[in-house]
This record gives C-alpha cells, structure tokens and sequence, in this order.
C-alpha cells in the first residue's frame, strides 16, 4: 500500500501570523510564577439583581461587567495585588486598576471563520459603575476592527501591527516583550494590570475551571454558572454558583504584601 493511502485526505494552510502575539503572550506567561486558587462563587443575589435591573428599566448588565466592577473595587482596596516590578528591588503600586478584558472578535479574511482572543482594557474600572463598564465592553465587541489588529482600542497604525507579527520571534522579544517588562509603566499602559478571561459555554450545566496563562500580576478565569444545592438560614436551597480561577503572581504578592503592611503601620 502506498504511504499517502495510510495518511488519508487533509488540508494544508498558512500558519495566520495573528496569532504569534497571543502565543508570545503564552510563552512569556508560562514562566511566571502563579499561583492558581480554584473558587466555588454564591452568584445567586447578583444573578438576581442584574435580571431585576432589566426587568425594571429595560437595560441588560452583562456578569462579565458585574465581575469586573467587583474586582476592581476589590483591587483598589489591595493595591498591592497588582503590582508591577521595577528591576529587581522595587514595586510599582498604582491607583488606577486597569483590567483587560478577552473579547472574541473575528480576524483574517471575511468569511474565513477565523477568531482570535483580543485584549480591550478597560482604564480606571474601580472609578466606572457596573452600567459604564458593559457598555464600554460591548461597545468594544461591536467596534470596527482593522484587518491586521491584535488589540481593541489600539492606538498604532495596522500596518505596524501587520510588520510586528510578521517578524521572527527573537526579534519581537528584543525590541518589544524585553523592553516592556522592564517598564512597568509601560506594560500598564498597553496591558492594564488586571486581566478578566471567561469560559462562556465550556462546562455549560455543570461547574468548570480554567487555568489561564498570562503575563498580569493578577488574573481571573470566569468558568460556567451552575446551580447546586447550598445552605441559607440552615434551609438547603438552589442556588447558582460560578467557578473561578484567580491566579497571583508570587513573585509580585509576596513583596506587595510586605509594602502594604509598612504602609499601615
């Protein structure tokens, strides 16, 4: 039998140079020293408020904004989480609690059913109220989107972004992923400081966990709603839980913790 007999029909296509931004982003965050904290999350008020929101005025809140606006807030008041380093022996605390948000959107030609995870950073989220923040996501989702981006919002020329993913990996770690975490002001103005991913339908009618990869101090992996029995005023009641995955950087947490406690004393 011939050997092409054994290997059966299959297609052949060009690699997409999109992608080489994410898998640098993969690379880089795979040596990073997280740490993944697996959670079971009582959503069962919030679900409810939200669909009372609609219910009385019409306007839809999505549960990513809701997460957003609570992590933030909850950054805000534990700024040391999401720290940046500065060389070897400092940390760069900020105010503002820029979280990225991982929007789905569709690249390469029309028609060609190519999608691509694509950053939008949501700037100052724990000043925004939850209303703000869904509208400036789905805004983001809706916006136009140049044929070449890798990035919702971006402020460089598509024909940049086109040369950058098209060049050899070395050089892209030399001029561009080098240079950028050693700024940390740098890295907060193209990468926010938080990172928020969602699951959406993986693990739909039971709970599930995603263990992201990433370059933020802080991540979080929104996995599938469920509901499952749970205990209010000692009565067993359905209620609808949410997993998430929240991921530290250690190397970050430890320091940061040191800083804030000297901050307190």
């Amino acid at each position: 039998m011939h050997q092409l007999d054994l290997i059966g029909s299959f297609e052949e296509r060009k690699f997409p140079d999109f992608r080489n931004p994410t898998i640098d982003t993969l690379i880089w965050g795979s040596k990073r020293h997280h740490v993944p904290i697996l959670l079971e999350i009582d959503v069962t008020a919030a679900r409810d408020t939200i669909r009372d929101q609609k219910a009385k005025t019409g306007q839809s809140i999505s549960f990513t904004g809701w997460i957003v606006k609570c992590l933030a807030q909850a950054v805000s008041e534990h700024k040391c989480i999401h720290a940046l380093r500065k060389g070897k022996r400092r940390l760069v605390i900020f105010d503002d609690v820029d979280v990225t948000v991982i929007v789905e959107r569709a690249v390469g030609e029309p028609g060609a059913g190519e999608t691509l995870p694509m950053p939008y950073i949501v700037r100052k989220a724990n000043e925004k109220s939850v209303a703000v923040i869904h509208s400036e996501i789905r805004a983001a989702q809706q916006s136009p989107l140049a044929a070449p981006e890798v990035q919702i919002g971006s402020t460089r020329a598509a024909w940049m972004t086109k040369i950058f993913t098209m060049l050899p990996r070395f050089v892209r770690e030399k001029f561009f992923w080098q240079p950028l975490f050693r700024n940390p002001f740098l890295f907060k103005r193209m990468m926010g400081t938080v990172s928020v991913t969602s699951l959406g339908m993986v693990g739909q009618g039971g709970m599930s966990w995603g263990i992201p990869i990433g370059i933020h101090p802080l991540i979080i992996a929104v996995g599938a709603i469920a509901k499952r029995p749970g205990i209010v005023y000692e009565q067993i009641v359905v209620r609808e839980y949410v997993g998430l995955t929240v991921l530290f950087d250690h190397d970050v947490t430890d320091g940061g913790q040191k800083c804030c406690n000297f901050q307190s004393i």
